[in-house]
Parts: C-alpha cells; structure tokens; sequence
C-alpha cells in the first residue's frame, strides 16, 4: 500500500469532481460531490487500516522533485492521519446538509470540493512551501462560500475572514524564507529536528504565531468568527468550526513546538494568559447570546483556548488532550450547526426565544440534540470528556492557576449550553409555527447520526485515537524535553515553565 499513492489519489478525487460539477446541473452537481466525498472517505478508512501504529513515524510517503527549492512530498504521522480522517468524515455530511442552497449549486458544489483537497493537503503537506500554498488557498473557497451563499450581512463577514487570517499569515511566509535559507531544506521532518538559534527562535514563533492564533482562533483575533459563522450557510459552519480551526492547532503542533521548542518555553506565559482570557470571556459572551449561531461561534474559542493550554502543558498528558478536544469538538460542532440548520430550515430563523418546547414535537431531534449539549459541556463517557480532562491534567502539572482558570470555563460552558438547551427543547410551546415542525427526516438522520455514533465512540473507546498519534506525541515531548529551560525551577506566570522538570515528574 505505501507504493501506492493514495495521498495524491485522495486530494485528486475532489479536485476532478469539482471539474465535473461546474459542468453539471444542480441535481447532478450534488450526486457528484456526494459520490466523491464518499469515495474519499473510503480512502481515509483505507488510510486508517493501512497505517502502522507503532511502525515508522511518517507513512504514506511520497515525493516528486518539481523545480529548484520546491518538490511535492506528501506524508502522514498519526496527528495527521486523525485530522484527515475528521476531514473526510465530515464532508460528505456537508454535502446531505447543503439541501437548502438552490442557486449556483455546481459552483458551490466545487468550493467545497475544493475546500476538501485543500484541507487534506494542508494535513499531508511534508514540504514547507507546499503546506503554505495549501494553508492560504484554503482561504478561497471558504471566502466565496460566505461572501455568495451567505447571509444578509455576507460581503462584511467574507472581508474580514479573508484579511484576518490573511494579515497573520504574511509574517509567517516571511519567517518560512528565512528558515529554509538557514536550514538549506524545506522538508518540514528535516525542520523538526533542526536546532534553530534560540535568539532567531522567538521572532521565528511570533511570525508563526501570528498566523495560528487568528486561525484558532485565539483572543483578542477571534472577532472575524462570530461573523463568519452567523452570515456562513449551514455547511460552511460546520467544515469551519469543525477542520479550519483545527489548522492553528496542527500548526502549533508541527511546526511552533518541535521546530521552536526554546521559544514555545519562553512564550508559554502568552498563551497561558491569552487563553485564560479566552475561556472565561468568551463563555460569558456565549452566555447572553440571543442566536444560536453566535452562542456555538463563541464556545468555539473557549474550547480552543483549552487546546491552547493542553499544548503548551509540555506533557503526554496535555498534548493528547489537546489533540482529542480538538477532535471532538469538530465533531460536536459540527453537529450543533447542523442542529441549528435542521431547525433554521424549517423557521427560518436563529432567534433562540422563536422556539420551546421542540421535545414535544420534536423528541428525536432533541434526543441528538441533548447528546450533542452534553458532549459540549464535556460528560463523560462523551468524546468531549476525556479530552478536557487530559488537557487540565496535563495543565495542572505546570500550573494549578491555570488549571484553574481553565475549569471555570468548562463551568460556565455548562451553563451557556444547559440555558440553551432548555430554551429550545423544554419549556411551554408558545409559537405555533414552532410547534408544527416535523421531527427529523431521513436525511437527517444521516447527517446526525454518524456522528453520534463517533461521539459515542470516542467517549467510551477513546485508545482507538489516542494510539495512533500517541508516538508522534512522545516524540514532540522528547524534542521539548532537551530544551533546557530557562528561568527558575518552578513555573510562574511572566517566566518559562521547566520542561525538563516536568517531564520527569509527569512520567508515568
């Protein structure tokens, strides 16, 4: 299988269905992107099946020198394997949930095509310049899917995704140029294991940082999301909130640690201090939301700021926490917008006090809606759970005041959610127009349940996830570790955590 290059075949397939679905009506604009999303997540079970967990740390290895200082080399580890699977699982939902766009189909057909190949390239990248490309031109279709198929408010909401995540990202192109002039590669596992001048290192991650953060996103760069989210079309939402976010994550995760492991220690306190900012704001604004859509946007940016510390925890247990929050919250929001969408196609509106009472006439719908609240607020045996309870496992290790800082987020995401949930399925139903919708429809189903299906799974199994990547994580962790720290033995906020130390200590 490692002979065959199912990478480029899995970026290919949405690629050509794209071609096809400029080219076709609306009804047959739809088959093919169904067919094509499936055919590629077929692939991903392949990949899944195909990989060796425990074997060599980059799999699937492909690489054709194209001209001087650029070559297309594909590769996974476990990290990337995870997301990718996110990836294509839920694109082909996306495509069930796009039911209501009736103009310009095969165009919208093909910016989510293309979205897809983009996305998985981004993931499977090995060179630097080709994971650029990919990263930026993400940016393209997901602009034309608010900015043509948005709502009211579409043109100010596309403007200011664009040039928000635009802005951060020159300063990292900059930073990549200079990197490859002082390292003479661009092949990021080369990268990982370069030592880097630890002066050069910390203007290395800033330009870095730059980018990531707005992609998170991470406050005070998170207002281009409420916007987006709200004026984005149901299946925008979710291929948004559930893999683009994700993509600051990875960033972190492949390049600002391993690469500039000095700099992440110095910088720790930043992204302590950010994303404790980001955890209680953040959910307090979600608190007094009167649209759905807003109220999911900012709960995104508090469940990211708990990746952000489980990261930069500098443990097993951090890392792997963040990994998994951060797919299960692709899952879980995903399927809070599409939750939102099955009802905004009935009512046409996101209003919470338009409904009431939905578990009345609704009660499926409210049995995966109730499924989907709870895995937000993280119970347990839910995919939310074992992800917030690692990363603050792995925070407390460094900090108890961020750990808790970082609880009482999760506390009050509980009570933005639970006053959610309550608002729109229990209660008296005292619009009629709500009261005579219908529950879910077959297609519905089909949209909801499969993910149901990973929540649940993840809660309960989560081995199953934490395995593939759990030696790409080691490795990150041994990169950290032989860094020596600077600063005093224990970690307080304004000074560098002692990675060493508290590799020794976090050892199990």
């Amino acid at each position: 299988m490692n002979q065959f290059p199912i990478l480029s075949v899995m970026l290919a397939v949405p690629l050509l269905a794209g071609l096809g679905c400029l080219m076709a009506d609306a009804k047959l604009a739809r088959t093919i992107a169904l067919v094509a999303t499936l055919l590629d997540f077929a692939l991903g079970l392949v990949l899944w099946a195909k990989f060796d967990v425990g074997g060599a740390q980059w799999q699937f290895q492909e690489s054709l020198p194209l001209f001087s200082g650029f070559s297309w080399k594909l590769g996974i580890d476990g990290i990337a394997l995870l997301l990718i699977e996110l990836s294509v699982f839920l694109m082909p939902i996306c495509v069930l949930a796009s039911k209501a766009i009736d103009k310009r189909v095969g165009e919208y057909m093909a910016a989510f095509l293309l979205m897809e190949a983009l996305m998985i390239g981004v993931f499977a990248a090995q060179d630097l310049y080709l994971f650029y490309i990919f990263f930026e031109a993400g940016l393209i279709p997901m602009y034309l899917i608010i900015g043509v198929w948005g709502g009211a408010e579409r043109i100010y909401a596309s403007y200011k995704f664009f040039l928000y995540t635009l802005l951060g990202s020159v300063l990292m192109l900059i930073a990549m140029l200079w990197m490859v002039n002082d390292a003479g590669t661009t092949d990021i596992p080369t990268l990982m294991q370069y030592d880097f001048d630890p002066a050069a290192q910390k203007w290395l991650w800033l330009a870095f940082f730059a980018s990531f953060a707005v992609k998170m996103p991470m406050w005070p760069v998170h207002t281009w999301l409420p916007d987006a989210h709200v004026q984005a079309p149901t299946a925008g939402s979710v291929i948004l909130a559930g893999v683009l976010l994700k993509m600051g994550g990875y960033g972190f995760i492949r390049f600002s640690l391993p690469m500039f492991p000095s700099a992440s220690a110095d910088y720790a306190w930043l992204i302590y201090g950010l994303s404790m900012v980001a955890v209680v704001y953040t959910s307090l604004v979600a608190l007094v939301q009167t649209d759905m859509k807003k109220l999911i946007a900012y709960s995104s940016v508090a469940h990211m700021a708990i990746v952000t510390v489980g990261l930069f925890a500098f443990n097993t247990q951090g890392l792997e926490g963040a990994m998994i929050v951060m797919l299960s919250h692709g899952l879980v929001s995903a399927a809070l917008f599409l939750c939102v969408g099955v009802i905004y196609d009935r009512l046409h509106t996101r209003e919470i006090n338009r409904y009431g009472g939905l578990s009345i006439n609704m009660p499926y719908y409210a049995l995966l809606f109730m499924l989907f609240t709870m895995a937000s607020v993280g119970l347990p045996g839910t995919s939310g759970f074992i992800g917030e309870f690692l990363s603050l496992a792995g925070i407390y290790q460094q900090s108890s005041w961020v750990a808790f800082v970082s609880t009482t987020g999760i506390i009050l995401g509980a009570a933005y959610m639970l006053y959610l949930y309550r608002r729109i399925a229990f209660g008296g139903q005292v619009n009629a127009d709500a009261a005579a919708m219908a529950d879910l429809n077959p297609r519905e189903w089909l949209m909801l349940a499969p993910i149901a299906a990973a929540v649940l799974w993840m809660g309960i199994y989560p081995e199953s996830f934490l395995a593939p990547m759990r030696g790409d994580i080691r490795a990150i962790e041994a990169r950290l570790a032989a860094t020596k720290p600077a600063g005093d033995a224990k970690f307080e906020m304004g000074k560098p955590p002692p990675i060493g130390e508290a590799q020794a200590e976090g050892a199990h």
